[in-house]
């Protein structure tokens, strides 16, 4: 597989100076911009269930399924992201780490809250986001998370677990909530203590090891090499838009100040 493929290259260049990050300038921009960008820390989690489920063994009895180096990688991601530590030492997922992050900086949880619990009570996602007053950026970008999903394709899912994700907020964003965070009225000390432990918690094997697993399970056939990268393209597509959803929402708060 061509990982060094021109378009996947190109957008994710465009994410990483997109002028979002110029516009992430006060403790308003932030509280906006967690308000949306929860909903992809919360689907993220549907994507590595998905590869958990289709890679592992969730049955019972169990036996062996697939490659131990792909078992490896997704249940040590489903580790870190699920059962993971705060601050304090206490478990938590990576999600409900966010949610804290969120209520410590005083953004609006609710929408986020709503979505979930309507799909706690068994309301379908595409319901659920419109009971919840989900913000448009979001629901696009949960939609088209959701449609991959669905449509089964296992590589087409890793594809963009792979290279659509955990990877693509610069350090120019984590420096800005490093300076915030020294600021004892900001609250953003949960965002910093996130933002580093995924880099801490992700490390340096996990993308090599997802790589092997694209190979894996793509193997010989160039066709589904090809829907790989595809999706892996149309995944960071998407990401630019939720990226522009929020610039657009953004502009107020600038005005404002």
């Amino acid at each position: 597989m061509d990982y060094h493929n021109e378009k996947l290259k190109s957008l994710s260049v465009q994410l990483i100076q997109h002028p979002l990050y110029s516009q992430l300038r006060s403790l308003n921009a932030i509280r906006s911009f967690m308000e949306i960008h929860v909903f992809a820390v919360w689907d993220f989690m549907t994507l590595v269930k998905f590869l958990q489920r289709e890679l592992t063994c969730v049955q019972i009895p169990w036996v062996p399924v697939g490659s131990p180096s792909t078992r490896r990688l997704i249940n040590e991601i489903v580790w870190g992201e699920e059962s993971d530590v705060d601050a304090q030492g206490n478990p938590i997922s990576h999600f409900e780490l966010y949610l804290k992050a969120m209520s410590d900086v005083g953004a609006d949880t609710q929408p986020i809250k709503n979505f979930v619990s309507q799909i706690q009570k068994g309301v379908s996602w595409k319901d659920a986001l419109t009971i919840s007053k989900a913000p448009k950026a979001a629901v696009d970008f949960v939609t088209s998370t959701m449609e991959c999903v669905e449509e089964g394709k296992v590589h087409v899912v890793a594809g963009v677990f792979t290279f659509g994700r955990e990877d693509l907020i610069p350090d120019v964003f984590i420096e800005l909530v490093r300076s915030l965070s020294q600021e004892a009225e900001s609250g953003a000390a949960t965002l910093l203590y996130y933002l580093e432990r995924h880099i801490e918690v992700d490390g340096d094997t996990h993308g090599p090891m997802a790589l092997q697993m694209i190979d894996e399970l793509c193997g010989d056939d160039p066709a589904r090499h090809q829907e790989a990268m595809d999706a892996a393209c149309k995944a960071l597509e998407a990401r630019i838009n939720l990226w522009d959803g929020i610039a657009d929402e953004l502009l107020p708060v600038q005005i404002v100040g």
